[in-house]
């Protein structure tokens, strides 16, 4: 349990965002390049702690949380196009490539990691014709190798860095439907009744007093599409899809557009080859998309910290973004005077993870509930929470959390 962290525990006077004239909220689905990139920055890292521990019993210094994604070029049509030109992945970030006298298989498990994640996650393109990935992974310096090392005579890892966290609970109707809506449209039962939508789906909520908008960008995969008709009526079948979902999250009126952008007398439709606009319409970058929620909220605390691909043990890039969102969430679950909670966690370089410089929560609590009749639990609460920092990683590396 974490004990010499600087807790200060207030009152949450603002309006929350469900609460507020407008709302927004957005999500980059699992196809997006900007999530791909998150993806495969994730996977390398636990691929290469999982070898490390088998290797050397543990887990040694890496961040790979720099990915680039370089669209490539296509030739969509009705019934099947082509690739013209294959899109390119770039992983770069710093790694240990050697120890004990043993040279590391890096490389080639970037990008096998990389690939089976492709194939898992995407039915409509092959990694060995659509994808070319570099491996642009050197060694770290040696301050942050040798303070990676130390962890080793400590309870808890040291952070490497000095860093921010943030996170919140519980999301809101609208937050609710944004994601459930990306998660529907990409499940493996959608994916097996509609085949012709592809992974690459973007969403932006938007609620205006008591009336929600959903603006849908999907990909939809030119082999599974005969003509322009077939695609019109795709298309108001996806629609169709999320106003089943929408009014079992929510009895105020949805509208939902897909594909707006559309030009369908020109034939100008969103149709790929793959199911990403990353084979030619648009490029990705690691952290420039959801947060570790999941999602983009501008009227909910975040940080531009990128959490994917950093190393899970002493990263708190990473871990406080996690852990503040776990907490908050805990925090809502556990107490039933707690309506809604935010978590605002800041480390120190060289401190144990498990120590932050400062924790800040802020909590609403329901109706004629005093913050003072609750402190002390949320107090206990937040440093059990805290003290599981320095051995999550365990936990991430054997079954993986959602970063993105």
């Amino acid at each position: 349990m974490a004990r010499d962290t600087d807790m200060v525990i207030n009152r949450m006077d603002a309006p929350l965002p469900a609460e507020r004239p407008v709302e927004m909220v957005e999500r980059k689905g699992l196809g997006h390049p900007d999530t791909v990139c998150d993806a495969l920055a994730e996977t390398l890292s636990l691929a290469l702690s999982r070898a490390y521990l088998e290797r050397f019993g543990v887990i040694l210094h890496h961040n790979v949380d720099k990915a680039l994604l370089w669209g490539g070029v296509t030739q969509p049509a009705f019934g099947g196009g082509c690739v013209i030109e294959p899109m390119e992945i770039f992983l770069a970030g710093r790694v240990t490539r050697r120890a004990e006298g043993v040279d590391i298989p890096v490389d080639e498990i970037a990008r096998a990691a990389c690939e089976h994640w492709l194939r898992e996650h995407f039915h409509a393109l092959d990694p060995g014709r659509h994808v070319k990935i570099h491996c642009l992974l050197r060694p770290g310096s040696s301050e942050l190798v040798e303070l990676f090392l130390r962890q080793r005579q400590n309870a808890a890892p040291l952070a490497n860095d000095t860093s921010c966290g943030v996170g919140f609970a519980p999301l809101d109707e609208l937050e609710t439907m944004v994601l459930e809506s990306e998660h529907l449209l990409n499940a493996p039962e959608t994916k097996a009744q509609a085949p012709e939508l592809g992974e690459d789906v973007k969403l932006m909520g938007v609620r205006r007093g008591d009336s929600l908008s959903l603006t849908v960008a999907c990909a939809f995969i030119d082999r599974y599409v005969r003509d322009m008709d077939d695609y019109r009526a795709k298309k108001a079948g996806v629609a169709e899809r999320l106003r089943g979902l929408a009014a079992r999250l929510s009895r105020k009126p949805v509208v939902i557009e897909v594909n707006t952008a559309d030009n369908e007398a020109g034939e100008n439709i969103y149709l790929t080859v793959t199911g990403t606009s990353g084979e030619a319409g648009d490029d990705g970058e690691v952290g420039r998309g959801n947060r570790v929620n999941g999602l983009i909220t501008p009227y909910r605390p975040m940080t531009v910290e990128a959490a994917a691909g950093k190393n899970p043990v002493s990263h708190v890039g990473k871990l406080y973004q996690i852990g503040a969102n776990r907490l908050a969430r805990r925090l809502v679950a556990d107490l039933a005077e707690v309506q809604a909670a935010e978590c605002y966690l800041v480390s120190r370089i060289g401190s144990p993870v498990d120590t932050p410089q400062i924790t800040q929560i802020r909590v609403r609590t329901r109706e004629d509930v005093p913050l003072s009749s609750v402190r002390d639990r949320i107090e206990e609460i937040a440093r059990a929470e805290l003290g599981c920092l320095g051995s999550l990683w365990r936990e991430l590396v054997e079954h993986g959390a959602p970063v993105y």
